[in-house]
């Protein structure tokens, strides 16, 4: 994170402690630096929440603060980090709680979308970073941001994506990797959700997951090379519509 020192946290992370009531309502991004992920923090720091904003690319982050200081939005705390590195996101969860007691909302939109083959050609380093970032990540995450979002009676937002499979729910061809993992981590969040409803939203996070329309996303491009993209719905237009469906579902947005 841009403006903390952060330390490891403790394994009991505070999930009751009471959010500051002069903190604006707080936003934490993994995978904010571009497409649906940027959409959704811009979208968000227009309407004056504060941005945690998480990515490779500090250029990008950078990019991304100034679309939102643009829009009269707070400026974002950029955290220039790879979802991957566990110590690091355990660095910046335990910096997020020091600094604002909790979470308010979960955006995952970080993925590692492989290139398409046949399952009996997939490269050991595509099916090694697709798995460790679009699922392995996810599992570790959960366990780190569910005290924060506990702290703030929170809500985590995941997405999946319709491009992996066919009508009847079968993957792709070509898909295989790619389904493994979104078809994985899709799998995770509904089991979390499950649980989070049994304890209800008194003492869990809500956990919805929502599947937009295409976007003319690089991951998508990498799909679907020459696909007309003047035809897919712009990641600002699915982000307005992610947000307007969290507030029908009681979600002050």
């Amino acid at each position: 994170m841009n403006d903390s020192n952060p330390e490891s946290p403790a394994p009991d992370a505070a999930p009751d402690a009471a959010p500051n009531a002069a903190t604006k309502r707080l936003a934490l991004i993994t995978g904010a630096s571009r497409g649906l992920g940027a959409a959704l923090a811009q979208a968000l720091g227009a309407r004056g929440w504060q941005i945690v904003a998480v990515a490779r690319t500090t250029g990008a982050l950078e990019a991304l603060d100034d679309a939102i200081r643009a829009a009269s939005g707070p400026p974002a705390t950029l955290a220039p980090l790879d979802i991957t590195q566990d110590d690091a996101m355990r660095h910046l969860c335990r910096s997020v709680h020091d600094r604002w007691g909790g979470v308010d909302l979960w955006a995952h939109t970080a993925v590692h979308t492989p290139p398409l083959t046949p399952a009996g050609h997939i490269a050991p380093k595509d099916w090694d970073r697709t798995l460790t970032t679009t699922l392995r990540a996810t599992g570790l995450l959960i366990p780190m941001i569910e005290p924060l979002l506990r702290a703030r009676l929170g809500t985590a937002l995941f997405f999946d994506d319709e491009s992996w499979r066919a009508a009847d729910d079968t993957p792709r061809k070509f898909h295989g990797a790619w389904a493994a993992a979104k078809a994985g981590q899709i799998a995770l969040a509904r089991a979390w959700a499950a649980e989070c409803a049994a304890l209800g939203p008194a003492r869990a996070p809500r956990v919805f997951i929502e599947t937009p329309a295409p976007m003319p996303t690089a991951s998508r491009a990498r799909f679907y090379p020459g696909e007309d993209r003047a035809a897919l719905s712009p990641p600002a237009t699915q982000a307005t519509a992610i947000l307007d469906r969290l507030a029908a579902a009681g979600m002050a947005v």
